[in-house]
């Protein structure tokens, strides 16, 4: 009989330790990586890696290319005018983004209907470059008769709409295509304190579904807090009848954790504010304010006006999120009713038609 000879025992290879360079997120509380197992096995939980590998890094990947490229947001202001709009942009961005109007001069003529007016700046704030597109709808509800006067605002989302598609079917399409689709339309109900009028429930029923509208009363500092607070309800009360969607939608919400704080915010719309470019002192501290007879209206001060709030909404919590409502929900169903309508689109390969949108 041949001897028996036992297996050779070779050394673990030695696990690389985590390079001194790199270091999880403060905020991050550290947590033992794991992987699960393969073949659908494993997957109620996983094993301990023997060793750093670097998969945290990804989100400084992420952010190290997004700070390259910076971002695009493309919001649209609609209402009557005189009701602050252009304003209230600006105080939103603390720039002067918007155009600088406060009502018609004499020499300047309302328009007869309703036009689409554009203006790009590029913002950064913490080496964070964002270009801001805001769109102006002078004339909107200005008229006598304001019959179908959203269909030059529904035929501008549209043709953004349309635009991005071209650009997607293009043979030699560009490595980032240009977007110019709108992400939000800020609508400004006049804080008449009765009820809204039929035109922004007409408005927003046509738009509901192809724009993420967020509706909010403007120049609220002329309604006493008990108007103020009957009004959001017969607002709210008005567009649940009316079946008129509003962002954020319920049924857009991912997990509890966002129905939780999307209920709040859905609580708390319309959004009551009011919006000032002019700073003024106010116990020691410069403020931006209305001044009246009776005080200084403070914008950002939250026992004043919801100014705040909306910022906060708009800009600190869910604005990525409107960028993908807008891609993800609004985009995809006018790209599947547009190609279920023409049997498709023919792949384009000149570019030449569809020209960066000179804003």
């Amino acid at each position: 009989m041949s001897e028996i000879v036992p297996p050779e025992v070779r050394p673990k290879p030695a696990v690389p330790a985590k390079p001194s360079h790199v270091a999880p997120p403060a905020s991050v509380p550290h947590v033992p990586p794991h992987v699960s197992g393969a073949g659908g096995q494993g997957s109620g939980g996983g094993s301990t890696l023997l060793g750093y590998v670097g998969i945290d890094t990804i989100i400084e990947q992420m952010r190290k290319k997004t700070m390259k490229t910076g971002f695009d947001f493309n919001i649209m202001v609609v209402g009557q005018s005189g009701l602050g709009k252009s304003t209230l942009v600006n105080t939103l961005f603390k720039s002067q983004v918007s155009r600088r109007s406060s009502g018609w001069s004499c020499d300047e003529k309302i328009p007869k209907t309703v036009e689409i007016r554009c203006v790009s700046h590029v913002i950064e704030e913490g080496g964070v470059k964002m270009k801001l597109t805001v769109i102006d709808t002078p004339g909107f509800g200005d008229q006598i008769n304001n019959e179908n006067c959203w269909e030059p605002i529904s035929k501008y989302i549209n043709e953004q709409y349309e635009k991005f598609l071209k650009e997607e079917v293009n043979i030699a399409r560009k490595k980032r295509i240009p977007d110019t689709r709108v992400h939000c339309c800020l609508y400004f109900i006049s804080p008449t304190g009765h009820s809204l009028r039929q035109l922004d429930i007409e408005f927003m029923k046509h738009l509901g579904r192809a724009v993420n509208i967020i509706p909010v009363i403007a120049k609220s500092d002329t309604l006493t807090p008990e108007e103020k607070t009957e009004f959001k309800q017969r607002v709210r009360k008005e567009l649940e009848v009316c079946g008129i969607e509003f962002y954020p939608q319920k049924e857009f919400d991912e997990d509890l954790e966002d129905k939780s704080d999307n209920d709040k915010i859905r609580e708390a719309m319309p959004f009551a504010v009011v919006g000032s470019d002019k700073e003024y002192q106010v116990n020691g501290k410069r403020v931006l304010g209305r001044k009246t007879p009776w005080g200084i209206v403070e914008v950002e001060n939250p026992n004043h006006c919801e100014f705040s709030l909306l910022r906060d909404f708009l800009i600190r919590s869910h604005l990525q999120d409107l960028k993908e409502v807008t891609h993800n929900i609004h985009y995809e169903t006018y790209r599947a009713k547009r190609l279920n309508d023409n049997g498709g689109l023919h792949p384009i390969c000149s570019s030449t038609d569809t020209q960066d949108s000179n804003l």
